[in-house]
C-alpha cells in the first residue's frame, strides 16, 4: 500500500511503499448497494453487473449480458487494450466487467476494511461544493484513491497493477454516483429512510440501483442489453458533442477526478436531496426527472475511465516533444 502526502492543488503525491494501509478517519456506512456501472465505449455500451451479484439487481439479468473488453476498441487505444488485458487476472477471461465489483466485495473483510472510505467523499452538511483539502482527509476518499491508483498504473514500480486497475475501474463509477459525494451527516443519503414507490429503502440505495432497476423494468423490458442500446443511441446523437469535454484533463495529468466530484455534489444538491426528506414516498415525478441524470453520469463515467486508461497506457506525444 502507498503512504501518500498531499501534493498541492488537491492532488496527493505517492512518497513511499509501506505495509500498513490507511486505517484512520474511516466513515462507516450501513449496508450499501453497488452503483451499477454501465460504461459507454464506442458503438457498444458495456454494462457490467458485479460478478456473482446479478440477482442483486434483477433476476432476469444474467452474467451473459456482460460485454467483453475485446469490443472496447474505439474508445480504448490499441496499446491500452493490450495493457489492460495483460493486467487483468486470468479468471476475468478478458472481461473488465468481471473484476469491477471486487472493491465492493472485499471492503467488509477485516484485512481490507481500510478501503471502505475510498468509495466516497463527503462534504459538510448543506455544503454543495467540493474541496479536496477540506473533504478528502489524509487523501482517504474516492478522489484520493483515483489519484493514487492511477499513479500506480503510471509508474508501476513495486505495485500490484491488477489491484490498481480494479480499484480505478470501480472508483471511476463511484465518483459519478452523486450520493457518493453527499453530506457527512446523512452519510451520503444512507441515513435518509424513505420509500421508493412501495418499497422501504434509503436515498443512497435509490441512486445506487433503484432508479436503474425501475428504468429497466418500465422502459427496457427488464433487459440490460436493451438499456445499453438506448444509451448507445443517446451517446451517438444526444451527447456526441459533449464527449470531448468529458474525456479531457488538464495537460500532463493522467487523472483529474476533482471536477467529477464537484459535479456529483452539485447534482446531489439539485436532484438527489431535493424533495427527498426522510419518510417521503418517491414515485414517478422523482423517477422521471432523475433518470436522465443517472444515465448521463453512467455515460460520463465510462467515457472518463477509457480516457484515463488511454492517457496512462497510450500517451500522446506532447507538442513540445514533436
Amino acid at each position: 500500500m502507498q503512504k501518500k502526502l498531499e501534493g498541492g492543488g488537491g492532488k496527493p503525491t505517492i512518497v513511499a511503499v509501506v505495509v500498513e494501509p490507511w486505517r484512520q478517519g474511516q466513515a462507516w456506512r450501513p449496508e450499501e448497494a453497488t452503483w451499477l456501472s454501465i460504461f459507454v465505449l464506442d458503438s457498444v455500451i458495456h454494462g457490467f453487473i458485479p460478478a456473482g451479484r446479478a440477482n442483486h439487481y434483477m433476476s432476469s439479468l444474467k452474467a451473459g449480458s456482460i460485454v467483453k473488453i475485446d469490443r472496447f476498441e474505439s474508445y480504448f487505444e490499441e496499446k491500452t487494450l493490450v495493457a489492460v488485458k495483460k493486467i487483468l487476472p486470468a479468471y476475468a477471461n478478458g472481461e473488465l466487467a468481471a473484476v469491477c465489483s471486487w472493491p465492493d466485495e472485499i471492503k467488509r473483510r477485516p484485512e481490507w476494511s481500510w478501503t471502505y472510505a475510498l468509495h466516497f467523499v463527503n462534504t459538510p452538511d448543506n455544503e454543495c461544493n467540493y474541496e479536496y483539502s477540506r473533504d478528502c482527509h489524509n487523501d482517504k476518499c474516492v478522489t484520493g484513491a483515483i489519484f493514487n491508483y492511477t499513479s500506480q498504473l503510471m509508474f508501476q514500480f513495486h505495485y500490484n497493477l491488477t489491484e490498481a486497475l480494479m480499484f480505478v475501474s470501480h472508483f471511476m463509477g463511484d465518483i459519478h454516483q452523486p450520493l457518493h459525494e453527499g453530506f457527512v451527516g446523512d452519510q451520503g443519503g444512507n441515513k435518509i429512510k424513505l420509500n421508493w414507490y412501495e418499497q422501504e429503502t434509503n436515498l443512497h440505495r435509490v441512486w445506487d440501483n433503484k432508479i436503474i432497476e425501475s428504468a429497466q423494468e418500465k422502459y427496457y423490458n427488464s433487459s440490460l442489453s436493451v438499456m445499453i442500446h438506448s444509451l448507445q443511441h443517446k451517446l451517438k446523437y444526444a451527447w456526441s458533442n459533449d464527449v470531448p469535454s468529458w474525456e479531457s484533463c488538464p495537460p500532463h495529468e493522467s487523472a483529474c477526478p476533482n471536477p467529477y466530484a464537484s459535479e456529483s455534489i452539485d447534482l446531489a444538491c439539485k436532484y438527489a436531496y431535493k424533495d427527498a426528506a426522510p419518510g417521503t414516498t418517491l414515485g414517478d415525478d422523482y423517477f422521471l426527472s432523475r433518470l436522465p441524470i443517472v444515465e448521463k453520469r453512467i455515460a460520463q463515467g465510462g467515457i472518463r475511465l477509457a480516457a484515463t486508461l488511454n492517457r496512462i497506457f497510450s500517451p500522446k506525444p506532447s507538442l513540445a516533444a514533436a
